[in-house]
């Protein structure tokens, strides 16, 4: 399925606020009185964090192909 420009940018946009987010979720668990106890949760925002940069990743790729293609 081939996508715009537009649609690839804000995507990437969407994703990258949606990791700032997880980001500072993470951190806000990290620093609670028992991080332990919130363990799971740290650890399915870990594994969404390294998802989503996965996806920046492949789209940032898609895009550069784009850019050269229009080049």
């Amino acid at each position: 399925m081939t996508y715009s420009e537009e649609e690839l940018l804000e995507a990437k946009r969407q994703i990258d606020s949606t990791l700032h987010k997880l980001r500072e979720t993470v951190k806000t668990l990290e620093r609670k009185e028992n991080p332990a106890r919130c363990r799971a949760q740290i650890t399915l925002a870990e594994r969404r964090i390294q998802a989503f940069t996965i996806a920046v990743s492949l789209i940032e790729g898609e895009l550069e192909k784009l850019s050269a293609a229009s080049s």
